[in-house]
C-alpha cells in the first residue's frame, strides 16, 4: 500500500502538469485511491481536519494581507515609487535596473501580491527601460525578478502558510525572512552593477539634469509605505501584535494611503474585497484539498515509506536537505507554490524535526525556493504575468533568457544560507533577548 501512495503522489503531479484544477484534482485523486483501498468511512476523519484548517486564527492573516495588497495596488503607490526612483537612480549605469530592485523590495514589504507587482511594474517601467537602450533580456529579467520578492519580504503570503504547516511561529518566521530577503536584493544589486560595468551598452546611464524637487519627491514617495512597514513589520517584531493583528493594522493603513492618493472609492473598495474574496478562497479550497490528500497519503503509508527513504540518504541530515531542496527546486519547474506547500511540505516537515533541523531555518530556505519556482522556465508564473503586458517586439525567449541569471543569483541566496544558517536564525534570536525570553 506504501508504494500505491507514491504512485497517488506520481498521479497528482501528471494530472496538474496536465492542466488541471488544482483544489479538485488533489480532491478527486485522494478520493479515488482513498477509497479503493483505505474504504469511503476513512474519511469520516476529513470534517475535523477542515474544521481545524478554518477556524485556525494564524490563517485569518491571509485575506487580510491579500487585501492590503490588492488596495495597495490600486493606489498609485507603485507608480509614484518607479518614477521618482527613477530620477534618483537614472544617472548611473544600470541606474533605472537598480531603481526597479530596490522598488520591488518595497512593493514586496507592502503589498507582497507578485502578479500585481510584475504586471505593474512591468506596464511602468519596461516601456523606460527599452526606450533608454537596456538590453530586452537584462529589462525583462529584472522586472520578473525583482516581483518575486514578496515571496520572501515579510509580510509574505507564503510565509504565513509555511509557518501554519511547519510548525513555525509566524511572527519569527517573519523575523528570520528579513535577512535572507536582504540577501537576495544584494545579490540582485551585485549583478546588475556587474553587467552595467563590463557591458554598459545593455544598461546606459540616463543623461538626465539633476531635479532640485528631487528630495520632496523622494520624501513623499518613500515615507508612507515606510511607515505602513514599520506599523505592520514593527508591531510583529516587537511583540507589539500578533501577525494576524498587524495584518489588520495593514489592511487600515492601506486604506489610508489610498486616501492619501486620491484613489479610494466605494467601487474600488468593492472591487478589492471581490479580488481578495477570490484569491482567497483559491487559497482555502487549495488547503482543504490538501488536506484530504495527506490524510489519504498518510492512511496509506506514503508518509513513512517517504520517511525511510530520505533518512536512509547518504550524508545524513546534509543528504536528506540536498535531497529535498532539489526536490522542491525541480517540482517548482511545473507546479505552483501553493502546491508544493501543501503537498510536499508536510511530508518534509517531520523528517527535518527528526535530523534536529531547526525548523525556522528550513522553512525560510523552502520560502527562498518556492520563489525560484516563479521565475523557472517553462511555467514560472511571473514569466506569464510579464509577458502578458510586454511589447509585442519582446519575446517569451528573452524572458527566459533574462531570468536565467537572476534563478543563479537565487541559488547562490541558498547556497550561501545552507551554509551560513546563522544569516536566517540570529535575528530572531536577537528578538527574543530584547523581548526577555
Amino acid at each position: 500500500m506504501e508504494v500505491w501512495a507514491l504512485i497517488m503522489f506520481a498521479v497528482l503531479v501528471a494530472s496538474l502538469i496536465a492542466g488541471y484544477p488544482v483544489a479538485f484534482t488533489l480532491g478527486a485523486v485522494a478520493t479515488l485511491f482513498g477509497g479503493i483501498f483505505l474504504g469511503f468511512e476513512f474519511f469520516n476523519l476529513l470534517p475535523l481536519r477542515i474544521w481545524g484548517v478554518m477556524t485556525n486564527f494564524t490563517l485569518l492573516a491571509v485575506p487580510l494581507f491579500i487585501f492590503m495588497g490588492v488596495v495597495l495596488e490600486k493606489s498609485g503607490l507603485a507608480e509614484d515609487l518607479l518614477e521618482t526612483m527613477g530620477l534618483l537612480f537614472g544617472r548611473l549605469r544600470g541606474g533605472l535596473a537598480l531603481s526597479i530592485v530596490f522598488v520591488g523590495a518595497l512593493l514586496a514589504a507592502t503589498t507582497g501580491v507578485v502578479g500585481a507587482t510584475v504586471v505593474t511594474m512591468g506596464v511602468i517601467a519596461l516601456p523606460a527601460l527599452l526606450k533608454n537602450g537596456y538590453a530586452p533580456q537584462l529589462a525583462t529579467g529584472t522586472i520578473a525578478a525583482s516581483g518575486t520578492l514578496g515571496q520572501i519580504i515579510p509580510p509574505s503570503i507564503i510565509l504565513i502558510l509555511l509557518g501554519d504547516v511547519v510548525g513555525v511561529p509566524v511572527g519569527r518566521l517573519f523575523i528570520g525572512a528579513v535577512m535572507p530577503g536582504m540577501l537576495l536584493i544584494l545579490l540582485f544589486a551585485a549583478y546588475i552593477a556587474f553587467i552595467a560595468w563590463r557591458r554598459p551598452e545593455v544598461a546606459p546611464a540616463l543623461a538626465s539634469r539633476p531635479d532640485q524637487a528631487l528630495a520632496g519627491r523622494v520624501l513623499r514617495s518613500l515615507l508612507p509605505p515606510l511607515a505602513l512597514v514599520v506599523a505592520v513589520l514593527g508591531s510583529i517584531f516587537f511583540g507589539i501584535a500578533s501577525p494576524t493583528e498587524s495584518a489588520a493594522v495593514g489592511a487600515v493603513g492601506a486604506l489610508l494611503l489610498s486616501a492619501m492618493h486620491g484613489r479610494l472609492s466605494l467601487e474600488g473598495l468593492r472591487q478589492a474585497m471581490r479580488q481578495t474574496t477570490r484569491l482567497t478562497s483559491m487559497v482555502f479550497l487549495i488547503l482543504i484539498g490538501a488536506t484530504a490528500f495527506g490524510l489519504v497519503f498518510r492512511g496509506m503509508g506514503g508518509d513513512g515509506l517517504v520517511h525511510q527513504i530520505m533518512t536512509g540518504l547518504p550524508g545524513g541530515e546534509w543528504g536528506f536537505l540536498a535531497a529535498a531542496m532539489l526536490l522542491i527546486f525541480g517540482l517548482g519547474f511545473f507546479l505552483d507554490f501553493l502546491e508544493i506547500c501543501f503537498i510536499v511540505v508536510p511530508i518534509l516537515a517531520p523528517i527535518a524535526e527528526h535530523f534536529g533541523i531547526d525548523l525556522l531555518w528550513f522553512a525560510v530556505l523552502i520560502a527562498v525556493n518556492l520563489q525560484t519556482s516563479f521565475l523557472t522556465p517553462p511555467f514560472g508564473f511571473s514569466l506569464f504575468y510579464l509577458k502578458a503586458v510586454t511589447p509585442p517586439e519582446i519575446r517569451i525567449g528573452h524572458i527566459y533568457v533574462g531570468v536565467l541569471p537572476f534563478v543563479a543569483m537565487q541559488v547562490l541566496g541558498i547556497t550561501i544560507l545552507v551554509s551560513f544558517p546563522q544569516l536566517t536564525v540570529w535575528l530572531p534570536d536577537l528578538m527574543d533577548r530584547l523581548q526577555g525570553f
